[in-house]
């Protein structure tokens, strides 16, 4: 008999305790049919690592090749590989996530039609059209949600981006500068990862503290408004923020005290050790950490780029979920990976694009593994060319609205604001869907 995971479920000794075959509640419930199948408990998703390919990967060089379509399609990669799941097939550059693939599921129909990088990035970061209003990214309402003001104690920020902020849009939109995302800026392949506010470049830890005394010896106003409120909060903003240099928080971006081979698994690149690190920020317990992965604009020479960026993506991904399924984390770590939209499906062989491809918002993937998504699975499905969605339209709303409701945010439900604005946490639904097949 299979092991029942009990975070998840009611046993018949827990209803029993809650009195419900007691004498109150056995009248109101048939006896044959109250443990015909186990009452779920609700969300198991605690933390988010999104991996935003900022650009706009191919659907058809990723995750829904077409070797059939020809090489006007698919160029040089027509030779997709089997995946550990039976007749899924993707690139053959991802060996390595091909052997991982019972562990995400596949969106193949994602679409919104928007072809500009902002607009796009917006839309798939909210999940909201633009309008009058600036919505906050999912990651800011994650925080809203799950961070300071919901009791979030962590050492660092409840947002964090890897490395730097994807700039395409205002990320906490009408929730304000509280929400936004600490962006570590730094470099974590490099001895030392100089994470932005917590280490300073060129200086040591001896001479900060030396200058921190030296400001203490001068700073006679602090002395003399010692007990003030408002000079009290100011200083223990001070206190934190050397908390951070000096503390916990160093440690935990000091990726030297991993192991050579876990770091090499990963990937000695940018990319591989966010990836790493994100983990680690997961293991802390931060709400959300977005990986903000550059470098697929391939307007120009998108198979040479693929050459070199696919297997850095594929040992930085497919380390990343094994590692969290090894640790125990991944039933609660949703990882997300998507970009603003895919490319378009016909290369573009003539100069000056020599086999680029462009923007194309009609179409694209997306994958969603952890945090009680099913892994194993493909959602809808493109035409043959990959132009557009064949089965099963998903649109950037409906993902949202599933992995909020796999994060325990009703998203119907209100979101506090401080402009007093009455507004719910996603607009009203269109024709599109949750992921139910997934979740």
């Amino acid at each position: 008999m299979k092991k029942r995971n009990n975070a998840n479920f009611i046993t018949r000794r827990e209803a029993l305790k809650l009195g419900v075959l007691g004498a109150g509640g056995i009248s109101m419930i048939d006896p044959a049919n109250l443990f015909a199948a186990p009452v779920r408990r609700g969300p198991k998703a605690k933390s988010v690592i999104q991996i935003w390919m900022w650009g706009g990967p191919s659907h058809l060089d990723t995750f829904d090749p077409k070797p059939d379509a020809g090489r006007d399609y698919c160029g040089p990669l027509n030779k997709p590989i089997e995946t550990n799941v039976k007749g899924t097939r993707i690139c053959q550059l991802l060996p390595k996530l091909a052997k991982q693939a019972d562990k995400y599921s596949i969106i193949r129909s994602m679409t919104h039609g928007v072809n500009g990088h902002e607009t796009a990035s917006y839309r798939v970061q909210t999940g909201h059209e633009p309008g009058r209003l600036v919505y906050p990214s999912v990651g800011a309402v994650v925080s809203k949600f799950k961070g300071y003001d919901n009791g979030y104690k962590g050492i660092v920020p409840p947002y964090i981006v890897l490395t730097r902020a994807q700039g395409r849009f205002s990320e906490a939109g009408f929730l304000g500068p509280k929400y936004k995302p600490f962006a570590t800026g730094g470099d974590p392949r490099r001895p030392v990862f100089e994470v932005d506010g917590i280490i300073a470049r060129g200086i040591t830890d001896k001479r900060q503290k030396d200058r921190r005394k030296l400001l203490g010896k001068l700073d006679t106003l602090g002395k003399s408004m010692e007990g003030n409120e408002k000079f009290s909060r100011f200083q223990d903003c001070q206190d934190g923020a050397y908390d951070l240099m000096f503390g916990k928080a160093k440690e935990l971006f000091d990726l030297t005290t991993e192991k050579t081979e876990i770091r090499e698994r990963y990937g000695m690149t940018t990319f591989g050790q966010s990836c790493l690190m994100a983990r680690r920020l997961v293991e802390e317990g931060v709400p959300y950490i977005t990986i903000n992965y550059n470098g697929w604009d391939t307007h120009k020479q998108n198979f040479e780029t693929m050459n070199r960026k696919l297997p850095e993506m594929d040992s930085g991904v497919a380390t990343l979920l094994e590692d969290l399924s090894q640790r125990g984390l991944l039933d609660s770590t949703i990882v997300w990976w998507s970009g603003e939209f895919g490319r378009g499906p016909k290369v573009q062989w003539k100069a000056p694009w020599n086999g680029g491809r462009g923007h194309y918002g009609k179409c694209f993937n997306a994958f969603l593994a952890g945090g009680g998504f099913k892994g194993g699975q493909v959602v809808g499905s493109s035409c043959e060319k990959g132009l557009v969605p064949a089965q099963r339209p998903v649109y950037p709303e409906d993902m949202i609205r599933s992995l909020y409701t796999k994060l325990g945010i009703d998203p119907e439900g209100k979101l506090p604001n401080p402009r007093g604005l009455d507004i719910k946490v996603m607009s009203a639904k269109k024709d599109g869907k949750m992921l139910t097949e997934i979740m």
